[in-house]
């Protein structure tokens, strides 16, 4: 079944085994998507920059610049989702591709229908169909302005570059202000995993302190909350919902 126009999109496919490859180009045009493969990082990198693409399928295990390589420079130049392919096992692997901001990650082997159920969800999110945990509009708290319907974040009037899991992890704890969540709580309520590796929480977290607060080292807006997980804390007033 074609997915509705407003979750498929132009997909680049990077992966330098040409049987994975055509595997998941074809559940992907099958969903709808338009699709592209290359099978080299250097070429992935020409291809984003002169055809930017809608979401990147981007395996970490590539030749010449690797997938890890290629994620910190895409990310460096554009906020466009990336879904990251690592073999089972590869937790350091997979943890520094979430580090160089990728949005989601699937571990091979993998069901080529996950990947593109992940797809997306992904696709969905980043531009702004989902409204996290809850109706749309402008949440504020003292400098920092996260609007759900736009999907894009502002502190200080200086709008901020965050990933598609960033915004929806920082939308989440902003409605629901000085409440504690675990990392699985936060993996199944925002994420929408009922299972999965807790560090992933972790290294979104620590991403996004690196552009909300003052001091990402001694966090005061999201705050670990220890033996439990973390909590927001509104910066000098309650946070405000303004509604469109």
């Amino acid at each position: 079944m074609v997915s509705p126009a407003s979750e498929t999109g132009r997909i680049l496919v990077v992966d330098d085994d040409p049987t994975v490859a055509d595997v998941v180009a074809r559940y992907l045009m099958r969903d709808g998507h338009r699709v592209e493969c290359v099978a080299d990082g250097a070429r992935a990198l020409e291809r984003a920059r002169d055809d930017p693409p809608d979401l990147v399928v981007l395996d970490l295990m590539l030749p010449g610049v690797d997938g890890l390589e290629v994620c910190r420079r895409l990310r460096a130049e554009s906020a466009v989702p990336i879904v990251m392919l690592t073999a089972l096992g590869e937790e350091t692997d997979r943890l520094a591709g979430l580090e160089m901001g990728a949005d989601d990650y699937v571990t091979k082997p993998f069901s080529p229908r996950e990947l593109a159920l992940r797809v997306r969800s992904v696709l969905r999110r980043a531009r702004g169909l989902v409204a996290p945990a809850g109706a749309g509009g402008v949440l504020r708290d003292g400098d920092l302005a996260v609007d759900v319907d736009a999907h894009h974040v502002e502190r200080g009037g200086v709008r901020l570059g965050l990933t598609t899991r960033e915004f929806d992890l920082l939308a989440f704890l902003m409605r629901h202000p000085r409440r504690a969540f675990t990392r699985q709580e936060l993996l199944d309520r925002v994420w929408g995993w009922s299972f999965g590796d807790s560090s992933t929480v972790t290294v979104h977290v620590r991403r996004l302190r690196e552009k909300i607060e003052d001091e990402p080292t001694a966090p005061s807006r999201i705050v670990t909350v220890w033996g439990v997980g973390y909590r927001y804390e509104p910066a000098d007033s309650p946070v405000s919902r303004e509604q469109r």
